[in-house]
């Protein structure tokens, strides 16, 4: 066999091989970065993301979401990742989820969130990100289009890779700038997290409200769907509505529901600015003006 053609085959091979379903969604993706690897990645850009952050001492605050957070990981598929969950100081909307269970929630975001089960939304959907591995998915697409990462070759150490790194993970160069996962991985992400918040107690219907008040705090300021990686509000409310009915059905068969949970007595933000408006190309969880997070 000609060795070009060898090589395509053993390639074509390694590729089926990589193959991964996911959970719940029952999707097949791509992921050539081992899973012990990624979490490694996951710790390290967690730790540069939160440089410069200042936590929350609202103990109440912390308390509802570490045990929200842990609802929603012990009915997910990897309970036994070490999971970590940060409430962040500030006015920014905003919430993301890395490779190893890590997890930050700004206080800004409880706004939207209102209660629980509006909390049980954002941490579901970025606990379904760490679930389908749609950072590491994005790392494997990288390693095929540029071939700049090989295997065990992968580091942060490099700056070159850094990058793509902390690209594929959802985060910027500044770090702490949560950049976006494709439509396809939001859907996915909406699709899981609506059936873990279910599975962990918590009313489904919610997420609909939830993305339905955090349409109106953006105001009428998005980008044309076409022009956006993210699916556009109403195209992503009805997306859900499609998904609600499996959700509801777990949330109707399990033995102890909260419903919506408790309801956050916020105090009054000073000096509140205008309705934020959303940055071109920061994530979807993010409604702030401000890119400010601390460079490394």
């Amino acid at each position: 066999m000609p060795n070009p053609l060898k090589a395509i085959l053993v390639a074509v091979v390694f590729i089926f091989a990589a193959c991964a379903t996911t959970p719940v969604s029952n999707r097949q993706a791509l992921i050539l970065i081992s899973q012990s690897q990624e979490i490694a990645f996951g710790k390290q850009a967690y730790k540069q993301a939160l440089k410069g952050q200042k936590d929350s001492d609202n103990a109440h605050l912390n308390q509802v979401l570490r045990r929200v957070g842990r609802r929603i990981a012990e009915v997910s598929d990897m309970p036994k990742l070490d999971w970590e969950f940060r409430l962040i100081e500030s006015k920014d909307r905003n919430a993301f989820a890395l490779p190893g269970g890590k997890v930050a929630v700004y206080t800004g975001m409880l706004r939207i969130c209102q209660n629980e089960a509006g909390l049980a939304t954002v941490l579901s959907h970025e606990i379904a990100h760490v679930i389908a591995r749609h950072g590491a998915q994005r790392m494997s697409q990288q390693m095929l289009l540029t071939g700049a990462m090989i295997g065990a070759n992968v580091s942060l150490r490099n700056n070159t890779q850094r990058g793509i790194i902390m690209g594929a993970l959802g985060l910027g160069v500044l770090y702490g700038i949560t950049l976006p996962f494709s439509r396809g991985d939001e859907g996915e992400a909406d699709q899981i997290g609506l059936v873990y918040m279910a599975k962990a107690g918590y009313d489904p219907e919610e997420a609909i409200r939830f993305w339905q008040r955090f349409s109106q705090a953006k105001g009428d300021k998005d980008p044309p769907e076409w022009a956006s990686t993210h699916p556009a509000d109403k195209t992503r409310i009805q997306g859900l509505k499609t998904y609600l009915s499996r959700a509801k059905y777990k949330y109707q068969n399990i033995k102890l529901k909260h419903g919506l949970g408790e309801t956050f007595n916020l105090p009054a933000e000073k000096d509140e600015p205008e309705k934020p408006k959303p940055v071109p190309g920061v994530s979807v969880e993010t409604l702030s003006p401000s890119t400010r997070r601390g460079a490394d």
